[in-house]
């Protein structure tokens, strides 16, 4: 697994409650589930690039 980038994030506590929620639902950390949709996303946007795309 690749090497993840810490940086702090700070966010409305009550996005952060739905988030929790919706993490919870997925069977996922609130942190992975951030990371997933982020990626999704990107993906969505046209910015990831190729490369990325297929190792997933």
């Amino acid at each position: 697994m690749a090497k993840k980038k810490n940086f702090p994030l700070r966010i409305d506590p009550k996005l952060y409650d739905v988030l929790e929620s919706w993490a919870k639902d997925e069977f996922r950390s609130v942190n992975s589930h951030i990371e997933f949709l982020l990626r999704e996303a990107t993906k969505k946007a046209g910015r990831t690039p190729k490369k990325q795309n297929e190792d997933e």
